[in-house]
């Protein structure tokens, strides 16, 4: 049996390092590095397209639990991590080069592992092929001539919604009088955040600045669609004045002890690379046109002279009705040999994305030992993939969250006591699952 994954990004790679590392023949095809889509930057596969964060690793936290969950079979994904992570706090920011080096060089170790330069255009050429089997893992940007042959195939009308991603600045053009060291509720001159605090003055002058500012040209794009977990920050403050103040830019927590009083916003930046020479806009995905970024947020205190090594930028995001189209495993309702992986499976997020490549390269080895494999919704690998393959009016890509996973048998009030029982509960019952797979290496 040959498994054919056409797409090499973080779901596409989880599923080839799985399937090989368990001695099954793998074609793994991508159009890098001929062709690269309007986000693409690097030749590696695994890139980070959008932030350097895989969110917060703390347990309590779902995206925290489900790579806990993922480590139980062996993540590629969190192995690259684990070589390229920052300092960030709770959250697990990665250095982007190194981490995509390392999945590259992981990939391209096995000798069962095939790479083809290709971009794919006709989904047809991949379905019915004996003994193989396909996984679309393209991404949420997967190109026009695929998506047409998908939308054709598939029998629906295509679905998108708009990603942005956030800026980056130069460290060395930063001003360090101004901006200070300090995570939420630590020591000034320590933690992982570089922040620049606003007077009331000077967040409003930036606040009305930010909303009047002049987007890019979406003139390709007949219908604006906004995903809420990565919504641009203009967008985000035309709902109202003090949206930002009690968002990301609170300043609850992060206020020097000579300052209280005076600041009324902060905006915190965090490093991009393992030399701290790059730092990204947390929280700061925007549209706006580069000229108008430039003179925005060079009106926030500290970045006055702020040079961008990348603007930030809003692209279309494909994903399918994984409710109406496919099985909890992944795999197409229509033909079970055709999986979807990744965010056009219609989960939102990296680890989400490297998790179902992952739940696919389980169920393919455990059809090839004639087991099956389900992962119930006490965990969060089980309640994604329950929620993708369940029929929604107004479905939506999803994040690991706790409103998914099943509920406790008892009320609990204690929000970091519930969080912690459904962590103790979902982690059981993983190991459960991977005992049961003993054929699994």
């Amino acid at each position: 049996m040959r498994v054919n994954i056409i797409g090499a990004g973080l779901a596409g790679c989880e599923c080839a390092n799985i399937l090989a590392r368990n001695n099954v023949d793998v074609t793994l095809i991508d159009m890098k590095p001929s062709k690269k889509s309007e986000a693409h930057i690097e030749d590696n596969f695994g890139e980070l397209v959008c932030s350097n964060s895989l969110k917060s690793s703390n347990v309590t936290n779902a995206c925290g639990l489900l790579k806990e969950e993922m480590k139980t079979f062996g993540s590629l994904m969190l192995e690259a991590a684990e070589k390229s992570k920052l300092d960030a706090g709770q959250a697990l920011a990665v250095d982007r080069k190194i981490f995509s080096e390392y999945i590259t060089e992981k990939i391209k170790s096995y000798s069962n592992i095939t790479v083809v330069s290709k971009e794919v255009t006709d989904i047809t050429e991949y379905i019915n092929r004996e003994d193989e089997i396909t996984v679309v893992a393209t991404g949420p940007l997967t190109t026009d001539g695929l998506t047409n042959s998908l939308r054709q195939y598939l029998d629906i009308e295509n679905l998108y919604f708009y990603d942005a991603e956030a800026p980056i600045i130069d460290k060395e053009s930063i001003d360090m009088e101004k901006a200070y060291f300090m995570d939420r509720y630590g020591k000034e001159g320590e933690g992982a955040y570089l922040n620049l605090s606003m007077t009331k003055d000077e967040y409003y002058a930036f606040y009305n600045a930010l909303i009047t500012a002049e987007s890019a040209n979406r003139h390709e794009f007949d219908k604006l669609m906004l995903f809420e977990g990565c919504m641009p920050i203009e967008e985000m403050a035309k709902r109202g004045e003090k949206t930002l103040t009690f968002g990301m830019l609170k300043p609850v927590g992060l206020v020097k002890e000579e300052s209280k009083g005076k600041v009324y916003a902060v905006v915190q930046l965090r490093k991009e690379d393992e030399e701290a020479k790059a730092y990204n806009m947390v929280g700061f995905q925007t549209s706006l046109k580069f000229s108008e970024q430039e003179r925005v947020f060079r009106m926030i205190p500290g970045l006055e002279n702020a040079e961008f090594l990348r603007y930030g930028v809003m692209h279309r995001n494909t994903y399918i009705n994984g409710g109406k189209l496919l099985n909890s495993n992944f795999s197409l309702k229509k033909n079970n040999n055709i999986y979807f992986a990744g965010q056009i499976s219609g989960v939102e997020g990296y680890v989400e994305s490297a998790m179902s490549g992952m739940i696919v390269a389980l169920d393919i080895i455990a059809r090839l030992n004639n087991r099956k494999v389900e992962f119930t919704t006490e965990t969060m690998m089980g309640a994604l993939s329950r929620y993708i393959s369940t029929e929604n009016e107004n479905y939506q890509p999803m994040n690991a969250n706790f409103g998914i996973i099943k509920g406790l048998d008892e009320k609990i009030k204690d929000k970091k006591e519930k969080y912690t029982r459904y962590a103790k509960r979902s982690l059981n019952e993983i190991s459960r699952v991977r005992e049961e797979m003993d054929y699994l290496r």
